[in-house]
């Protein structure tokens, strides 16, 4: 398992963030959604960072956290469809990785409205990403529900993951996580600026 989450860290600080929201070669619909988050390792370190922080934070953030960030994402993604514009895009996907995985990394507990709140915010930017790059003559329904889904499994991968955070040995492993998160975050930050 060790060797597993260094290969994954290793992956996630090599692959360029400019490929993470280009949507080149995805197939519209369903499969397409589901496979456009999947693709962007901004989009996958900060999923994962919202369901490690839910399970750090316990209940009922465990799975409040997972159903705002979806849920907001999906508004995003109709703003992006119907092509409302909003700055920065990018950018806030990339400090969404570092504040999440800040959030873990530090053991931040705030009141469980400020969590949702932050999470909420940062799912606009992944979710109108998501919806700018429809591929042209997608079912926008289809592919919406791809991507929403794909979301709901990195966060439940971050809760797996964040289960270890009951013992001793898998809290710190949780949280040096959450900073690799950060960091990543830190790498798709620079290479945008």
């Amino acid at each position: 398992m060790r060797r597993a989450a260094v290969v994954a860290l290793l992956t996630l600080f090599t692959v360029s963030s400019a490929a993470a929201h280009t949507g080149e070669g995805l197939a519209g619909g369903f499969g397409g959604g589901f496979m456009h988050p999947l693709l962007g390792p901004d989009h996958i370190a900060a999923m994962l960072a919202v369901g490690l922080w839910g399970t750090f934070l316990g209940a009922p953030a465990l799975w409040l956290l997972p159903v705002v960030f979806p849920l907001v994402m999906a508004m995003g993604g109709v703003l992006g469809i119907l092509g409302v514009p909003l700055p920065g895009i990018e950018i806030g996907i990339a400090v969404s990785a570092v504040v999440l995985g800040l959030m873990v990394a530090l053991a931040a507990k705030p009141h469980i409205a400020v969590a949702a709140i932050l999470v909420g915010a940062f799912a606009i930017f992944h979710g109108h990403a998501h919806g700018t790059e429809l591929p042209a003559g997608a079912n926008a329904l289809a592919y919406a529900l791809g991507f929403v889904v794909a979301t709901g499994l990195l966060h439940l991968a971050g809760i797996g993951f964040g289960l270890l955070a009951q013992y001793p040995g898998g809290r710190v492993a949780v949280r040096a996580a959450g900073g690799a998160i950060a960091f990543a975050g830190l790498i798709f930050l620079g290479r945008l600026i």
